[in-house]
């Protein structure tokens, strides 16, 4: 599967529960997360996504490391599964 059907589904799982999942883009700013998913009850997450076999770059790695550090929630989700995965995580909460 690809990144971008990965990408769509979760805009669609986004909708289905009354949030939004924005496109994020920062010129000049590498390694920035994909999306940011926005949810009922203040649930904020920065998504990268991937496929199964995709990898982080190297800065990627960084960035999401300084996200962290920062005490936001970043999720690196690989393939479809995995996106299932993450909400029904988020379902239960």
């Amino acid at each position: 599967m690809r990144e971008r059907d990965i990408e769509r589904a979760l805009v669609r799982m986004a909708k289905e529960r009354g949030g939004e999942c924005i496109k994020w883009t920062s010129p000049g700013c590498v390694g920035i997360p994909d999306r940011i998913l926005f949810l009922p009850n203040g649930i904020v997450i920065f998504i990268e996504l991937k496929t199964e076999t995709g990898k982080l770059s190297p800065q990627q790695k960084r960035r999401i490391a300084r996200l962290r550090s920062l005490g936001a929630t970043v999720e690196v989700v690989y393939g479809m599964s995995n996106l299932v995965s993450l909400f029904d995580k988020i379902d239960g909460f």
